[in-house]
């Protein structure tokens, strides 16, 4: 068991599918009564504590009044995230990624564009924490992560199935607005201090650029990227401008 931590978080977790045992208010906490009736509504236990017992099992003082103790997130197979799709597949995936604010970030943007699964490696890269899921301000309760073993193979497996990878890194030549992301996607994000990975990057069919001003700084935040080019991939799918053929 875990004990997430958070309104919104915990809020979220009682609202999606997540088993949630219990959950604990600190004494003289306000503002939760829908938090707490949909929890009783739930069949969900409610203890009111004292807030140096809710410090305790948050870890972290930005539990504003509120744990929940609950099982471990739930992940779900690759395969999974290209059946029973009626959309085209849109997809992140995210390679090493290390900041749990970032990965949170992300999560709640890609729940904001309608990204229908994520997926990141299992080794050397951060995974679905309550603090995670603090950061992202419970959206990860609605999202489906897959979790691989080697994420470059899987990307190949990806592109079998017709999925095009789209790759974020500072080197790149083309804008990642000049790219057609309405097709089915996987937009790859790469880790905070070294970007995508050699083998990742391989797997990549394009590799974009987010532009910047001339003498700025030389990258942005991999959450912030992230987001625009997700930003961007929803603009275009909501407003198709055609299909592209896979290049030989």
């Amino acid at each position: 068991m875990e004990f997430l931590y958070g309104r919104n978080s915990v809020l979220e977790a009682l609202g999606a599918s997540r088993r949630i045992d219990k959950v604990l208010v600190a004494t003289g906490t306000h503002g939760l009564e829908p938090l707490v009736n949909l929890a009783r509504s739930r069949h969900v236990a409610v203890e009111l504590v004292d807030r140096q017992r809710v410090d305790q099992l948050a870890g972290s003082h930005h539990h504003q009044g509120v744990v929940a103790q609950a099982e471990p997130f739930q992940y779900t197979h690759l395969d999974d995230l290209l059946t029973s799709q009626a959309e085209p597949p849109f997809l992140l995936g995210l390679d090493s990624l290390q900041d749990p604010q970032n990965f949170g970030t992300l999560l709640r943007t890609a729940l904001a564009v309608g990204v229908q699964g994520v997926i990141l490696p299992v080794h050397r890269a951060v995974s679905v924490t309550p603090a995670v899921s603090n950061a992202s301000a419970g959206a990860v309760e609605h999202l489906r992560v897959a979790r691989v073993t080697n994420l470059a193979r899987a990307l190949g497996q990806l592109k079998e199935r017709g999925v095009w990878v789209f790759g974020l890194a500072v080197e790149a030549d083309q804008p990642y607005w000049q790219a057609d992301l309405s097709g089915p996607l996987a937009l790859m994000v790469g880790s905070e201090g070294s970007g995508l990975s050699r083998l990742v990057r391989e797997a990549c069919d394009v590799v974009v650029q987010i532009p910047m001003a001339a003498g700025s700084i030389a990258s942005l935040n991999a959450s912030v990227a992230g987001s625009l080019a997700l930003y961007e991939a929803f603009r275009q799918r909501t407003t198709p401008r055609g299909k592209l053929s896979r290049p030989t």
